[in-house]
């Protein structure tokens, strides 16, 4: 009985050890994520990871080893691999790579092999993304385009705990995310605030209230962030939520950046701050998968051919821009000369039905009249707006399907410049991050004169809440039409219209 019984204590040890050994050793706790995608490639991403939750206010990477399979099938036969990717602390651990050779308007499936060593033994679930059509091709396609994804105002509340998110569902994150899955679109579009350097953390949260303070320190100093690790960590707690993850899992990604994911509030590049402007660029392109890593020159303003019928520019607002103190005039530029004339020959040389440019900020408004960051406003880069605007005049854009669509302004609008020129404003993800629009005539607008035409804005306390913008362009018959649609977070249609 006796050694019946240690037999079966140390068959019991062995037991235990072997699923000691066994338990994963890493995860990937921002899960997966395909971006940039074209009718030839992708930039496929994840992090390698030692926990799959918050730990302590983050996400703690680990290093390690990877390489993506990618398919047509979910079967992965005849999968193409990438390279070995090694993850390495200097790059926060994550694993990118650009495959090309892919074809046009064809669903693929991915997943990640990783481990340790340089002989990975895990592998990833399996997600997809959808090459695009490409310009031969009029099959529809469909985006969803967001601003705002503000972490601290949705979880701990704007100024004032009480206006936390209460919903049972809270630990998943944001509403909006799983409206937009079940609603199938084929790609998501962050035109930037995507993070915010200029709020508290979760940390930051947790230590006030573990020292008796107020954890909510009135308007934020834009201190709050102070270095690069802090930065990453703004990501790490975005994206380790579970509807990003799931989200991600079958939407293919495109984004942009605003003044709160570069540095703080309005930034531009010549204010002295803890976050350069240089470590504002790089740690952008780091964090998600925008450019390829093997390519350090590479311009984050592009302009891809959707289908047949729809083309999109990418625009970049912070990299090139005069200081907003400069006075407005011919010479202060936001866009930067090169990135102007970009644009305008891109446009030019476009035969594309729909021709939709998304910019991070508002270029019809009406905007705040104090602020001085954006086309829309007279302090900041009223000129450079009202200049090209002319020159879409000028060269018949009125007439060539030319729209607008922005980020940054926490309200959703549909609205029309005087020059005919018309801008569909996302409106903040986040219920807790929205307000109350700017009406044209109100004094305390850019438009006092009422000269902008408002078809549609969240413009009143009661009206406005978290959403976004859905957009698809498709065929009836051989008609092409352009969708615009806005959602609140719960997925109830605010406006629509199709051009």
């Amino acid at each position: 009985m006796r050694n019946t019984t240690i037999v079966t204590l140390l068959w019991l040890v062995v037991l235990f050890t072997a699923c000691e050994s066994s338990s994963p050793s890493l995860f990937l706790g921002q899960g997966l994520m395909a971006g940039e995608i074209t009718a030839e490639s992708v930039i496929l991403q994840a992090r390698l990871t030692a926990s799959d939750t918050l730990m302590a206010g983050d996400v703690p990477g680990k290093a390690g080893f990877g390489y993506f399979e990618i398919a047509q099938s979910d079967d992965f036969e005849n999968a193409l691999q990438s390279e070995l990717i090694e993850a390495l602390p200097s790059y926060d651990f994550i694993l990118k790579q650009k495959i090309a050779d892919l074809e046009p308007n064809t669903p693929y499936f991915y997943r990640l092999i990783f481990g340790e060593t340089s002989e990975p033994d895990q592998q990833s679930e399996v997600a997809s993304f959808k090459t695009l059509p490409g310009r031969d091709k009029a099959d529809k396609v469909s985006f969803v385009v967001v601003t705002g994804m503000n972490y601290y105002h949705f979880h701990f509340g704007k100024y004032d705990s009480t206006k936390a998110y209460k919903g049972p569902d809270k630990a998943l994150g944001y509403p909006a995310l799983a409206t937009m899955k079940e609603l199938g679109p084929d790609y998501f579009i962050g035109t930037g605030d995507n993070v915010y350097f200029d709020h508290p953390t979760e940390r930051d949260f947790t230590k006030a209230v573990e020292a008796g303070k107020s954890p909510h320190p009135g308007r934020y100093d834009g201190k709050e962030v102070k270095d690069e690790t802090g930065m990453r960590r703004k990501y790490h707690e975005q994206f380790v939520q579970p509807r990003f993850r799931e989200l991600f899992q079958s939407v293919g990604t495109y984004w942009e950046k605003d003044d709160h994911d570069y540095r703080f509030n309005d930034a531009d590049p010549y204010q002295d701050l803890a976050i350069s402007h240089e470590l504002g660029i790089k740690n952008f392109k780091e964090q998600v998968p925008i450019t390829d890593p093997k390519d350090a020159k590479a311009k984050t303003y592009r302009t891809h051919r959707m289908n047949r019928d729809l083309q999109v520019w990418f625009l970049e607002g912070r990299d090139y821009r005069s200081a907003n103190s400069m006075p407005d005039g011919p010479e202060k530029t936001l866009l930067g000369i090169e990135q102007l004339q970009w644009l305008k020959q891109t446009l030019l040389a476009s035969n594309a039905t729909f021709k939709i440019i998304i910019s991070p900020t508002p270029m019809v408004g009406p905007d705040d009249a104090y602020k001085s960051d954006n086309h829309v406003n007279p302090k900041g880069f009223h000129h450079e707006g009202e200049a090209l605007f002319q020159w879409f005049v000028d060269n018949d854009f009125l007439e060539k399907n030319l729209y607008l669509v922005c980020g940054d302004r926490h309200w959703q609008y549909h609205a029309k410049h005087p020059s005919g020129v018309e801008e569909f404003s996302t409106g903040a993800l986040v219920d807790n991050n929205s307000r109350a629009g700017r009406l044209a005539g109100d004094p305390n607008s850019t438009d006092p004169d009422s000269l902008i035409q408002q078809y549609y804005i969240q413009g009143t306390k009661e009206s406005a809440s978290g959403g976004f913008l859905w957009v698809d362009v498709k065929r009836e018959g051989e008609t092409p039409k352009a969708t615009f649609r806005f959602y609140d977070e719960k997925g109830a249609v605010q406006y629509e219209v199709v051009k």
